[in-house]
Order: C-alpha cells, then structure tokens, then sequence
C-alpha cells in the first residue's frame, strides 16, 4: 500500500529528499485505519524506511502498535528509483525523525540509502533485494504481516504487474492507488523465489474480475513496463 507524499503533487518534488507526507497523506492514512478490515490478526508491521512510509505505518496501523505489535524497517522494500524523492535519510536522521516512536531500525546497514549495488535502481538489483524480502516474510513465524512500501517496488515484490500498463503511454504510474490493500499467501513449495499470488477474497474486493496473468505474460507485461521507466529515468539498465 502507498499513500500521498509531497513529491506526489508535481514532479518538480521529485528533487525533494526523502519528503514527508501531505495533510491530505495524512487524512488517507486515518481513512486507511477506519476501513482497514484485519487490524485484530496481524502480528507484524513491515515498512520501507523512507520516511512517508514509516509516517504511513504509525498512523493507519495505530491500533497495532498500540498493543504492542512489532514494527521493522526493512531496507529491501524501500523505493526502486535514485531519485531524491525515492531515497532514504540516514539512519542518524531517521533515528532523530522518530526517536520517541516504536520503529525497529536495527536492520538498517550504514549504506542503504547509497542506491548502489544491492539498493541500486537496476532491475537485477531490484529483482534480487525483492527475492530476499520475500523470502525473509516468509521464514518469519508470524502469519498475517502488513508491509507498507511504494507502488513500483509492490509490482517487483509481489511479480504482479497488472494494472501499471495504463500509464504507459504517459507519465508514471503503478497500478497500486494509494492506500490500497491487497492480500496475497506464498506459494506452496516455492522456497527458492518465495513467490506468492493474491488471494481470491482480495481480488474479488477490488472488483477484479480478470482472470489472473500467465507467468509469460506477467514477464512480457514487466519487460514493457521496465522499459518505459528506464526510457523515463526511474529505473536504469542492468550494468553488463
């Protein structure tokens, strides 16, 4: 899920480092609360560490941490572009933004907000930093997690890149709305790749009636879609 940052009001914010959300980011996040069907069985809060998005955990997700449930920052789920935009503030600043609030940000290396090597914005290394975040939600004992990221990094963690193609022919765009919600379970005996589908009660929520994507058109579908954001500067080819 995602919600209204201030880089999302023009893409002139897109020079804005790390920007907080708006008012309006805000009022979705309280929005996302009251509507937010599950808030009774999840036993583990996942977020990006940029800024907007560990604001958007605290306040939709308030009910959970206040009885105590866990909140990580894990650096795999943070934004694919090196935008100012899509990178992270240190971990001094982050600690300093919220240091009186329940953010784990232990699992944050000196270097994640580098946009180099593993956290650069190429699609092997997006791909890759993906896999593993799949597989760490996987190993981890809780069963019902929430991870609050960023629209073009939801399309790589979960493979599902529906929805995204009606933005191509002109500016950027996922197929994620903001505070949107999915649901999807991992896939039984894929431990390699931890792949996972959504399930049907999420699909049939958001009206989706499609029958679900093939792998070689989720393939083709990525390949289009990658292209397009590279052409557009928010995602560069893989170094050879």
């Amino acid at each position: 899920m995602k919600v209204k940052a201030v880089h999302n009001l023009t893409i002139l914010n897109h020079g804005m480092h790390d920007p907080a959300l708006t008012p309006h980011g805000e009022n979705q996040c309280l929005q996302l609360q009251s509507k937010f069907p599950h808030h009774d069985c999840v036993d583990l809060l996942v977020c990006s560490p940029l800024q907007r998005t560990i604001q958007t955990t605290l306040l939709a997700f308030d009910p959970e941490i206040s009885r105590g449930v866990p909140c990580i920052a894990l650096p795999e789920v943070q934004e694919t572009s090196d935008l100012p935009c899509d990178t992270g503030s240190s971990i001094a600043k982050l600690k300093e933004m919220f240091k009186d609030k329940p953010v784990d940000l232990t699992l944050l290396p000196q270097d994640w907000d580098s946009k180099v090597g593993k956290w650069a914005p190429e699609q092997e290394a997006i791909e890759r930093r993906c896999r593993d975040a799949r597989q760490w939600l996987k190993t981890h004992d809780e069963k019902a997690i929430v991870v609050v990221t960023h629209g073009g990094l939801l399309h790589y963690l979960t493979e599902d890149w529906a929805g995204c193609e009606k933005f191509q022919a002109c500016y950027l765009g996922t197929g994620w709305e903001n505070t949107e919600f999915r649901s999807f379970c991992f896939v039984d005996g894929d431990n390699e790749n931890a792949s996972m589908e959504e399930t049907t009660e999420s699909r049939e929520r958001r009206g989706n009636k499609d029958k679900p994507m093939t792998k070689e058109e989720r393939t083709q579908l990525r390949q289009t879609v990658t292209k397009t954001w590279q052409t557009q500067g928010y995602e560069k080819s893989n170094r050879v």
